[in-house]
């Protein structure tokens, strides 16, 4: 009787060891899987982290470059037949994209992109970048592109373009400078076309009086003035018959 009670015992105190062995070996094995699961996270977020900064680098980078080549193969597909069309006068291959970085109204700086004649590319990025550095304040710019090849729309939205094969302003018959990649409008509202009773853009109405100085508003000997003035260009502001506050052009060899 005595010796059934102690193997009754034995093996009562057998299945309690079993019974904590497989416990701890299931806790064992949750804190192992808990343990590879928070290390696999870690992982992916370093991952996702480092990529993010990589991104974030590679974006600011992007963002200050101020470059010229000869037009990419997606910028002649985006502007054939909108800002570009077959003609005798300008080939893509007169053409060139500028990137540049700018200080927009916001105060915060921003990439813009021109298409421009590529005899005048370089000086065009070295303006701009005086600009940038001035930080003179450009609300946009965009390809004139975006808003289909809209002189009017562009304008309306206070985009700063430069190319865009099309007549002078008011006349059907003579192409302008901006055909030729020669000429650059810079935020149109705040240095508005007037000539007569005609004020394009309209939002441009309110900058008439040019001694109420505002941001964005292009003076004479100013660094906007300057920029382009030191390097040949001609300023539509300095025209007697009308006033193109917003225009700069300049006379090249084409051939």
């Amino acid at each position: 009787m005595k010796n059934k009670k102690c193997l009754s015992l034995f093996n009562k105190s057998m299945l309690i060891m079993v019974s904590i062995a497989i416990l701890s070996s299931f806790t064992y094995s949750k804190d192992i899987q808990q343990k590879i699961k928070l290390e696999d996270q870690m992982e992916i977020m370093n991952e996702y982290n480092g990529e993010n900064i990589i991104e974030e680098k590679n974006s600011i980078e992007d963002i200050h470059q101020f470059t010229y080549e000869p037009l990419p193969d997606f910028i002649k597909q985006k502007i054939q037949g909108i800002s570009w069309k077959e003609n005798p006068f300008v080939s893509l291959d007169d053409l060139a994209y500028v990137k540049i970085c700018y200080v927009g109204f916001d105060d915060q700086d921003h990439q813009g992109e021109l298409i421009v004649h590529k005899k005048v590319a370089k000086e065009v990025v070295e303006i701009f970048e005086e600009l940038y550095k001035a930080k003179f304040p450009i609300e946009k710019i965009k390809l004139i592109d975006k808003y289909g090849a809209s002189d009017e729309l562009s304008m309306q939205d206070n985009n700063t373009s430069a190319f865009c094969f099309r007549e002078v302003t008011g006349s059907s018959k003579n192409l302008s400078k901006h055909s030729y990649g020669i000429a650059i409008d810079i935020n149109p509202i705040q240095n508005p076309y007037i000539k007569g009773k005609k004020i394009s853009p309209l939002q441009g109405k309110q900058y008439i009086n040019r001694l109420n100085m505002q941001k964005g508003m292009i003076f004479k000997n100013d660094v906007c003035y300057n920029a382009f003035k030191s390097r040949g260009w001609t300023w539509g502001g300095d025209w007697k018959s009308l006033k193109d506050y917003q225009h700069f052009e300049k006379n090249i060899s084409l051939k």
